[in-house]
């Protein structure tokens, strides 16, 4: 009787045992990949923390790392996360997107298929500096809907400069806003800042259409509709937003599907141009330099009256050479009254070299009042404004 009593009992208890380990084992596995999770959240504030800190481009082993961590940010927007151009757009793409940017398009789908061409030497630009920082290159939009890609664009609360930075915030991530420099208008600069500002963005909202949202009205109200949504789904959220940030992320996803794709690219016409510095091109060619070609440059900030077709004729470089090293140069440097001079390492020491001799040339054709030498930048001079008609 007894024995059958603890056969019973041993019936009974072994099952307890088991699923006493089960829990413990489920704990413990929980718990791993909590502290796992932390770990990762926390490594991965630190290094981008360290990027937007250091205010320059991240060293190459991280790069890959942070576009890891930034490629899933356009998960509610895309159904794999990012856009396949291989794909038809209508299958990727959220299916609140589509409606959500019909009005937008319906008024602006001219002015960005003719974007398409002139705007291409900006994209790669940005494209180019937003790879160093592990950025997706659909950001690139961005500067589209904030300021058309002008450098003179000023807003009416004083924002300026292709990324419309406010002078506080341009300060901030390392620009020079003062009465004789704005280098929230000098593109290269700009882009870097805009690039580190985009990042401490993310490390905040972990979602690039919260991210543009809070680009256009600050992250305190995004959070805000966070709370009283109770999500972090954009689509979820978006009635709680400004209605100016709402129509900001409608504008960057009408961009992207412009941009993007081949729709209305009959309706271009090749004749009209549209130039956003003041009547000048940024520069002519399409190409920009390749990362091979940057590993292999120099740079070196510069002031005064230089002009770039004298320097290129001294150091003996093409002048669509030199403007694919630096687009915008005269530009730039008029505006700013300084610049980065990026040549070929070999080009940068002849530069060097010779540099009084060239400033000198420079000066003397201001004096001279005379027209730019047979290699002429490609950056004409803005169109000259009509005569006012006298009164009589």
């Amino acid at each position: 009787m007894r024995a059958a009593f603890y056969i019973l009992l041993t019936i009974l208890f072994i099952p307890m045992v088991y699923a006493r380990a089960d829990m413990r084992n489920s704990y413990l596995v929980k718990k791993s990949y909590q502290d796992t999770l932390i770990e990762n959240i926390v490594k991965e504030e630190a290094v981008l923390e360290a990027v937007i800190e250091t205010k320059k481009a991240p060293e190459k082993d991280k790069v890959q790392y942070i576009s890891q961590l930034t490629r899933y940010g356009f998960k509610n927007l895309f159904n794999k996360f990012g856009y396949n151009p291989a794909l038809p757009y209508s299958s990727q793409v959220n299916p609140h997107a589509e409606l959500y940017m019909q009005d937008y398009l319906r008024n602006h789908t001219n002015n960005l298929i003719k974007m398409k061409s002139w705007g291409m030497p900006y994209f790669n630009l940005i494209d180019n500096i937003f790879t160093q920082y592990g950025l997706p290159k659909e950001l690139k939009y961005l500067a589209v809907i904030e300021s058309n890609l002008s450098t003179g664009a000023t807003s009416w609360v004083g924002a300026g400069g292709p990324w419309q930075f406010m002078p506080y915030t341009a300060r901030e991530l390392g620009l020079v806003v003062n009465n004789n420099f704005d280098e929230r208008r000098d593109y290269f600069k700009s882009t870097h800042a805009a690039a580190r500002y985009l990042l401490q963005l993310y490390k905040q909202m972990h979602d690039w259409l919260l991210v543009i949202a809070a680009y256009n009205g600050g992250p305190g109200r995004v959070f805000t509709a966070m709370k009283k949504s109770g999500s972090r789904d954009f689509w979820a959220l978006q009635y709680y937003l400004p209605e100016e940030s709402r129509n900001h992320v409608k504008k960057f996803i009408a961009t992207h599907y412009i941009m993007e794709t081949n729709v209305g690219a009959t309706r271009l016409n090749n004749n009209a141009l549209f130039t956003p510095l003041g009547g000048r091109r940024l520069y002519d060619t399409e190409k920009i330099i390749t990362a091979a070609e940057a590993a292999n440059s120099a740079t070196q900030t510069i002031s005064g009256k230089y002009n770039g077709a004298i320097i290129a004729k001294y150091i003996d470089m093409g002048i669509d050479s030199f403007n694919r090293y630096n687009p915008g140069f005269d530009n730039r440097l008029s505006i700013n009254g300084q610049t980065d001079l990026v040549l070929p390492a070999d080009k940068m020491q002849l530069f060097l070299a010779s540099k009084y001799q060239i400033l000198n040339e420079c000066v003397q054709l201001l004096l001279d009042d005379s027209n730019i030498p047979n290699n002429k930048t490609v950056y004409p001079a803005s169109k000259p404004t009509p005569k006012k008609k006298k009164n009589h």
